[in-house]
């Protein structure tokens, strides 16, 4: 368990807290492209990290982020005009363009001085994998933009979308990276024993750090048929990347890929889940209808969601659904949708779970492992150092892999190819 001050430690975010500071050292989803559709297009509201900011599309197609209200009278940018490179204020039709200059200020005298003394607050953008990164930390320490290997794979070959969290990031990432709730929470086929998670419902687990994080290697005994082993990779601050290529039942009926998540606080209290996938590699057929079966599969397709949002249909207002029924017969949870049996029990746990009073078993090894290095990671920051995982290089050619293994054999020589990135 962590201790009180721990706890808060690691999950708080804001300027000048250690994991905000410590966020603020890598690069982070900002948005999804999708939200900036076109070239002068509307602006979009972005919280990120407690900071209020405004993301936009200039008129060359390059993404901005900025501060959300106009350094002159504090007037929102949100109703601001796009256009011709830049924002125009609409209360005085000052102008600032992506990086935070100010190229017009029409309510001054012509040849003022103050145009020039006057910067708007803006950040860092890199666009790649249909995500808008961003980069909130010092300049001077900014590291190479982000190579993770699902962001190299073809638009064809990958999926990636956004859902809202109604707690803290940490909920969320912790769940990520404990394999053993695979057993329960997403048993949806009660009393299937074809189900792998289900024939062995204690996984032995290994960590290994790392220099971008850790790996972790999830063992279920299969019993004649070998043992079923899941590496995981941890990618800090608050990626998860697994590998789904034997499925829940085996490998039937499974379209090899890789999947995963990264966890952006908003603030302290709600979180942006970014989910991706890509396929194993360039044999693998990853068609529109399959992406969208794969998204409502987890609870997230567009039918799954609150019109004109990144919210659930099924949330904390309604109890996400559950019928009782379904959970005596059917399912674990009585509850539809992976992601969304995910977010009962993570928001349902409180805005910040109270870590204090946790009495931790076998099964939480890897999110031990995970705390721990986040703590000594804020340390690092904090006598000015680079954190794990901010350089490209420690793991831009790592991926996860899954596969049932003779029992006495060595899995690192099984997987030794299967653990270097295709794309």
């Amino acid at each position: 368990m962590l201790t009180p001050e721990e706890n808060t430690k690691i999950t708080r975010v804001g300027r000048g807290t250690p994991a905000g500071e410590l966020f603020r050292r890598y690069w982070i989803p900002a948005c999804l492209s999708t939200e900036l559709p076109e070239p002068d297009g509307a602006p979009l509201r972005v919280r990120l990290l407690g900071e209020d900011l405004i993301a936009f599309r200039d008129s060359d197609g390059n993404p901005g982020l900025v501060d959300a209200y106009c350094p002159h009278r504090r007037a929102p940018l949100f109703f601001a005009r796009n256009e011709e490179c830049g924002l125009r204020c609409v209360y005085h039709g000052w102008k600032f363009d992506r990086h935070g200059n100010c190229t017009d200020m029409p309510s001054e005298p012509a040849g003022t001085t103050l145009q020039a003394k006057v910067k708007l607050p803006a950040y860092p953008t890199y666009e790649k994998g249909g995500v808008v990164w961003a980069y909130l930390g010092p300049k001077e320490l900014m590291p190479d933009a982000p190579d993770y290997e699902w962001l190299r794979a073809p638009p064809e070959k990958r999926n990636v979308s956004k859902t809202y969290e109604n707690c803290n990031w940490l909920q969320g990432l912790e769940g990520g990276l404990d394999t053993a709730h695979s057993s329960f929470a997403h048993n949806n086929h009660i009393g299937n024993t074809d189900v792998l998670r289900q024939r062995d419902r204690s996984p032995h687990i290994d960590v290994e750090r790392t220099d971008y994080g850790y790996y972790y290697v999830s063992t279920r005994d299969m019993g004649d048929e070998g043992n079923y082993l899941r590496v995981y990779h941890y990618v800090m601050p608050a990626q998860q990347m697994r590998a789904n290529v034997m499925g829940w039942f085996g490998g039937k009926n499974v379209v090899p890929r890789l999947d995963g998540h990264v966890w952006v606080p908003i603030d302290d209290h709600s979180t942006f889940v970014y989910n991706w996938n890509c396929a194993y590699d360039a044999t693998i057929e990853m068609s529109d209808e399959w992406k969208l079966k794969r998204e409502s599969e987890m609870g997230r397709g567009p039918d799954e969601m609150i019109p004109g949002t990144f919210r659930l249909k099924r949330n904390q207002s309604n109890d996400y659904m559950i019928n009782r029924a379904k959970q005596k017969t059917q399912t674990f949870t009585g509850i539809e949708g992976i992601n969304t049996q995910d977010f009962a029990l993570q928001e349902g746990m409180g805005p910040i779970c109270d870590r204090s009073k946790e009495f931790l078993g076998t099964s939480d090894k890897a999110v031990v492992a995970m705390r721990r290095l986040l703590l000594d990671a804020i340390n690092v920051v904090q006598n000015g150092g680079q954190p794990r995982g901010a350089d490209a290089r420690t793991y831009r050619t790592v991926r996860p892999h899954d596969r049932i293994i003779p029992k006495g054999t060595n899995w690192r020589d099984i997987f030794e190819k299967e653990l270097i990135a295709k794309w």
